[in-house]
């Protein structure tokens, strides 16, 4: 393979890998642009707090593990459904 050739071959693979670049999903809040995993973040951390209430009214948050395992686990799936649902 000449070295034309692999020029071409090295400048399509770069065209290709940033072509996942094109556009950034981002979200208006109030006249400013925030990425929208940032704004998945946040919903998930309020639907976590939730979850917890409602783990303590029922008197069931004893039965669910570590905790300090449990509900960062529970933001990382709030925060992808989220991102799955709105941001695709």
């Amino acid at each position: 393979m000449n070295r034309r050739g692999l020029r071409a071959i090295i400048a399509a693979v770069h065209c290709s890998a940033v072509s996942g670049c094109a556009r950034a999903p981002s979200v208006d809040v109030l006249g400013s642009y925030f990425p929208a995993w940032l704004v998945s973040l946040a919903a998930s951390v309020v639907l976590s707090f939730f979850v917890r209430w409602l783990l303590l009214r029922y008197r069931l948050e004893g039965d669910v593990g570590p905790l300090q395992l449990f509900y960062p686990c529970l933001i990382l799936l709030f925060t992808c459904l989220i991102w799955l649902i709105f941001a695709r």
